[in-house]
């Protein structure tokens, strides 16, 4: 069966470069305290948070990366609904200034299962595989 209806147009966030470049920084830094200062400067910017969710995630904080995690996640919905987003519809991995929400999402989706939240963590999955299937092969290879 085709669907008739047409796909809604792919949602784009729009760059930070001053968010961006101070985690550039804090890249540089490599603490959880360089991480944590853009967090606090910049809280609507996704990457920041999933920069703190994959540390510590990595770390074996899983309790705290879910919580990054789903800060940056909803600041991301909110930024994404703010881009015209309508629910659903494309969200590419390409662009790079939305890698940060569908970050958040990836280690929300993994933190949520280590924590037995099997069906928050199969939401999740879903739908960074709705937003674009290339997201989650990309984040799943690192």
């Amino acid at each position: 069966m085709q669907n008739l209806l047409p796909e809604p147009p792919a949602t784009l966030l729009p760059a930070h470069e001053e968010a961006d470049a101070a985690l550039a920084d804090a890249a540089a830094q490599d603490t959880d305290e360089a991480y944590a200062a853009v967090a606090a400067r910049f809280p609507t910017h996704s990457a920041a948070w999933a920069a703190l969710a994959t540390r510590a995630f990595a770390a074996g904080q899983i309790i705290p990366a879910y919580a990054y995690a789903r800060t940056g996640y909803h600041r991301g919905l909110d930024q994404l609904r703010r881009s015209g987003w309508k629910g659903h519809g494309p969200v590419p991995w390409s662009h790079k200034p939305n890698r940060g929400f569908l970050r958040c999402l990836y280690v929300l989706s993994r933190a949520a299962g280590e924590i037995g939240e099997a069906d928050e963590a199969a939401r999740c999955a879903q739908f960074l595989r709705d937003c674009d299937p290339a997201a989650g092969d990309a984040l799943a290879s690192n």
